[in-house]
């Protein structure tokens, strides 16, 4: 850093006068000396993960099932026991959540639909073991294992919300015979999905803050350098990370306004990083922002009913953008909300209304 610096100073010519010759040769000694930096980035891994129940790791306290290539899923159960359920569900959390995040669907209502739900923790958050190759398909993958795990028979719902719909998503491509039907809360969008126009992405794109902009760009071009720029602090990173990212919704601001005071980011935050920010959050980031193996917008019909919940004052996710995802699949159930934000689950009796909507009618959902 220091001789970068130096060549800095020398580049911008604060050594005294000097020639164009000379100038042309600081300059490509900064050019120089900035790969050379960045080279050393790149080659520096991120530190080793803290992996719950290995020594010096945290200690395991949730329930969990072994997959079938050795990695522990940590899960929470909620609604009617699984044995008594008509309807099977598989929640896959947001960016920065948990296993202990669901629909947040009353419990009067789990029991009158006959209601039983499983939300996991993803790999590398809280007490699931991280996957140094985890992709959009093993998210998927990682769905049907569970729910294999725990006997919820030859089909089941999946569940998304946010970042966690990328799971989703992998379900309908890899494994949709699988799928009794899916839902999907303010699904994040990648910008770079083939199926996007280009004018609006780049539009939405460019409304970010700068610092999410780099953020997504490093995610998507240069993953193996998403751990130094996270981490270096002389350039914009991003707001979403720092919880800092501007709520052009009123409910969305004294939601989060509300959870900082009381300390709950802060304990969500140590909860699910426990295991290393690089697993959970910035793992995150690449498989959303990556190259997928495949373009969601070109996706055949899945023999199951999907529905996709979207607020219009989301600012998190381009509701222009997602009218367009929903707009290319006609058989996507596309409901808007008005008024709304990005942070469904503060919606008040959101999470019965999707119950409802999947279960309410025994012509649209049947019991597995």
């Amino acid at each position: 850093m220091e001789r970068l610096l130096w060549a800095s100073t020398q580049a911008l010519g604060c050594g005294g006068k000097r020639g164009k010759g000379d100038e042309a040769a600081a300059s490509g000694l900064l050019v120089g000396q900035l790969g050379e930096w960045l080279c050393r980035a790149a080659l520096q891994p991120p530190p080793a993960p803290r992996v719950c129940g290995a020594p010096g790791g945290p200690p395991v306290t949730a329930r969990r099932v072994r997959l079938r290539d050795g990695r522990h899923l940590a899960y929470e159960e909620s609604g009617v026991p699984r044995e008594a359920a008509r309807y099977r569900i598989v929640f896959s959390h947001g960016f920065s959540g948990s296993r202990l995040d669901s629909l947040r669907a009353s419990q009067e209502v789990a029991e009158e639909l006959g209601v039983y739900m499983v939300a996991f923790d993803r790999a590398g958050y809280g007490e699931s073991d991280p996957n140094p190759h985890r992709s959009v398909r093993s998210a998927a993958l990682d769905m049907e294992e569970l729910a294999d795990a725990l006997g919820l028979g030859e089909k089941f719902y999946a569940v998304g919300v946010s970042l966690g719909c990328h799971a989703v998503w992998g379900a309908l491509r890899h494994i949709p015979h699988r799928l009794a039907g899916a839902a999907m809360l303010a699904p994040v969008i990648n910008y770079w999905w083939p199926g996007c126009p280009a004018d609006l992405a780049a539009e939405t794109y460019a409304r970010q803050a700068r610092g999410d902009q780099w953020a997504l760009r490093v995610s998507h071009h240069a993953p193996g350098l998403l751990h130094w720029w996270m981490d270096q602090r002389w350039l914009p990173t991003s707001t979403v990370v720092d919880n800092t990212t501007h709520l052009p919704n009123k409910r969305d601001a004294e939601v989060r306004a509300a959870l900082d005071a009381d300390g709950t980011l802060r304990r969500k935050r140590e909860a699910a990083t426990q295991q290393g920010i690089h697993e959970s959050y910035y793992r995150d980031m690449t498989v959303m922002f990556g190259k997928w193996e495949f373009d969601p917008m070109a996706l055949p019909e899945p023999p199951c009913p999907v529905h996709l919940w979207q607020g219009d004052e989301d600012g998190l996710v381009p509701v222009v953008l997602q009218r367009h995802v929903a707009g290319s699949l006609p058989w996507v159930n596309y409901h808007e909300l008005p008024g709304t934000g990005h942070f469904l689950s503060a919606v008040p009796g959101l999470g019965d209304t999707v119950l409802r909507t999947l279960f309410g009618s025994s012509a649209a959902a049947k019991p597995w």
